[in-house]
């Protein structure tokens, strides 16, 4: 088993930044990808970015290219999404996730995956 943690949301005027962090506990040695998601109400959850947890490959949405970065501390088994000039769009539930498996997508995670609890990012206009 792999538990998640999830911190850093909250509420912020549009342009600005905040940083999720995703600490990562257990058999954190079976994760292959650590990824990013988000939800809004009525809609499916979507693919924000991931990154390889051996380190290296990272991976990002469109919508977020050039915006968002994510990072990982292996010391600290913590995964980082560095959100800046968000706009009232990025408003939604973010959710950290831990890919178990070799070689699957890094954009395709699935139930059977390790989820964290959620964190809620409010961008205000």
């Amino acid at each position: 088993q792999v538990q998640l943690v999830e911190s850093g949301g909250g509420l912020v005027q549009a342009g600005g930044s905040l940083r999720l962090s995703c600490a990562a506990s257990g058999r954190t040695f079976s994760i292959y990808h650590m990824g990013w998601f988000r939800q809004t109400p009525g809609k499916e959850r979507e693919f924000v970015s991931a990154i390889k947890w051996s380190g290296g490959s990272t991976y990002y949405a469109d919508a977020v290219m050039g915006r968002f970065t994510i990072s990982r501390d292996g010391a600290k088994n913590t995964v980082y999404l560095q959100m800046n000039s968000l706009n009232p769009e990025d408003t939604a539930v973010y959710y950290c996730a831990a890919q178990r498996g070799l070689g699957r997508s890094p954009r395709l995670f699935t139930d059977s995956d390790y989820w964290g609890q959620g964190t809620q990012v409010t961008v205000s206009s």
